[in-house]
C-alpha cells in the first residue's frame, strides 16, 4: 500500500497543480454548473479535461439538494442515449457485423453522461468522491435519478474489481486516522471506547482484516473482525468483553468471524464481502496450520420483524416473555432455513450473506447477545455459520442452483421435531 500511496500522492499533487494552472492558460471555467458540465464534455484536450473535470466535480459538491436534483435531472435529459442514433446503428450492424460498426454500437448504447463520469474519476480523490456522490443521490430517494444510481454502480463494478483490492491486517499499530474509522464504520457491535477498540486489535487472538482500494489507500472499504478460539464460542461477550485471558493463538483451532462491516453506502451492490472472509480464512490457515474451523457469529437482525409476521402466536408468548425455548428455536431455524421470499433466498439479510457465499448453517446459540440491539432485533438469538473451505464453492453453486440451504446433522434433527 505504500508503493500505491507515494505514486498517488504524486498523481493528486499534478491535479492540484494543473488545476492551479489552469485557471489562467484553458479558458473559462464557469460557475454555472450546467455550462461547466459541456465544457468537461466537449473539450478534446486530456489536460484541459482534467481541469474542467476538478471544476465541475467542486460545482457539482457545492450544489444543495434542490439544485443538485435540477442538474442531474438536465444530465439526463442533455446526455441520454440518442435512441434514434442507436437504432440506426442497430440496424446498420445487423447487415454488417464489422469491428468498426460494432464500436459504433457500443458508444451509442451508452448514455454521454457515462463518459462525463469517467472524466470526474480522473480528478483529486475523483473515486472516492464519486462513491460519496452515488451515495447522496440514492439519499435523496428519487425515482427519476435511480439511472444515475445503477449507471454509477456499474462503474464502480469496474473500478473496485477484487483484482483491485488490497488486503490489509488493522491492529494497535495502524494509523490513528484509519483507527477513527473503523470505530466509525462498525457496524454490527458498536465500539464505545478506545479501549474497547484495543481490546479488539492489541490482542494476538483478536485480528482485524480489510480491503482497501488503491485510489482510497486511507479509506477502508469493508472489514473483518475475527476472533482466534480453542473452541466455538456461545455469546458474543466471550468474543468482545475487554477483560478477559488471552490465549495463545498457536493453541487455536477455532476462527470466528464475528463482525463484518461494510464502510461505504455508496458502494451498496458490490460484494466485497465474500471475496474478503475467503481470503481471510486461507491467509488464517497458511499461518497457523492448526485452525481447522471457521465460523460465524452472527446476528439475526430480521429475525423479530419475521415473527410478528409469520409466527404471531410465538411473537406474542415471546413479548409476553412467555414462549420456552424449544419453541423459539424452532421458529428460528424455520426463520434461517425456509424462505418466506419470492426469489426463494434467506429470509434473513446475514444469512443470504453467508449462505450465498457458500457457508452452511452450524449452530444457533440462545442467548448469546443480550445486548438492547440483540434483545430488540432476535430475543439475543445468534447463529454459527461453517466455512468449510474444502466444500466452501461447491456449496455456493448449490445453493444457487437449488436454493436449499445447508445445514449441520444438529441442525436438521431439530428440524424433524
Amino acid at each position: 500500500m505504500s508503493f500505491f500511496k507515494n505514486i498517488l500522492s504524486s498523481v493528486m499533487k499534478g491535479t492540484k497543480h494543473l488545476n492551479r494552472f489552469g485557471l489562467k492558460s484553458f479558458g473559462k471555467l464557469h460557475n454555472d454548473v450546467n455550462k461547466a458540465a459541456e465544457s468537461v464534455m466537449f473539450t478534446t484536450g486530456e489536460v484541459s479535461t482534467l481541469v474542467y473535470a476538478e471544476h465541475l466535480l467542486n460545482l457539482i459538491e457545492n450544489q444543495d439538494d434542490k439544485n443538485l436534483i435540477k442538474f442531474l435531472k438536465n444530465l439526463l435529459s442533455s446526455y441520454d442515449i440518442d435512441t434514434k442514433k442507436l437504432l440506426k446503428d442497430v440496424e446498420t450492424y445487423s447487415s454488417d457485423k464489422s469491428e468498426q460498426n460494432y464500436k459504433q454500437i457500443r458508444a451509442s448504447s451508452e448514455p454521454k453522461w457515462v463518459e462525463l463520469f469517467r472524466r470526474l474519476n480522473s480528478t483529486t480523490n475523483g473515486t472516492f468522491r464519486l462513491v460519496k456522490l452515488r451515495e447522496r443521490i440514492r439519499s435523496l430517494n428519487k425515482s427519476e435519478l435511480k439511472t444515475f444510481d445503477s449507471g454509477l454502480l456499474s462503474l464502480f463494478k469496474y473500478w473496485f474489481n477484487p483484482s483491485f483490492l488490497v488486503l490489509e491486517k488493522i491492529d494497535w499499530e495502524t494509523p490513528a486516522n484509519i483507527l477513527e474509522k473503523i470505530i466509525e464504520y462498525e457496524a454490527v457491535h458498536e465500539i464505545n471506547s478506545w479501549d474497547d477498540l484495543r481490546a479488539r486489535l492489541a490482542p494476538s487472538d483478536r485480528q482485524c482484516f480489510a480491503f482497501f482500494h488503491p485510489l482510497i489507500p486511507d479509506d477502508p472499504l469493508i472489514f473483518v473482525e475475527v476472533a482466534l478460539c480453542q473452541d466455538i464460542p456461545k455469546s458474543i461477550d466471550e468474543i468482545i468483553k475487554i477483560d478477559r485471558d488471552e490465549i495463545d493463538i498457536e493453541t487455536a483451532n477455532t476462527a470466528i468471524f464475528y463482525s463484518i462491516s461494510n464502510c461505504h453506502n455508496g458502494l451498496l451492490g458490490i460484494s466485497f464481502g465474500n471475496f474478503l472472509i475467503k481470503k481471510v480464512a486461507k491467509n488464517l490457515k497458511r499461518e497457523l496450520p492448526e485452525l481447522n474451523q471457521f465460523q460465524t457469529l452472527s446476528p439475526l437482525p430480521g429475525l423479530m420483524n419475521w415473527m410478528e409476521e409469520y409466527a404471531p402466536i410465538t411473537f406474542e408468548r415471546c413479548s409476553d416473555k412467555n414462549c420456552g425455548d424449544d419453541e423459539l428455536l424452532k421458529q428460528t431455524i424455520r426463520y434461517l432455513t425456509i424462505s418466506d421470499r419470492k426469489d426463494g433466498m434467506p429470509n434473513d439479510p446475514v444469512a443470504r450473506f453467508h449462505i450465498g457465499n457458500g457457508a452452511s448453517l452450524e449452530r444457533v446459540n440462545l442467548n448469546a447477545d443480550l445486548s438492547e440491539k440483540g434483545l430488540s432485533q432476535s430475543y439475543g438469538i445468534m447463529a454459527n455459520y461453517l466455512y468449510d473451505l474444502d466444500v466452501v464453492e461447491e456449496n455456493h453453486e448449490a445453493f444457487f442452483k437449488n436454493k436449499i440451504v445447508q445445514t449441520s446433522n444438529k441442525i436438521k434433527s431439530m428440524k424433524k421435531k
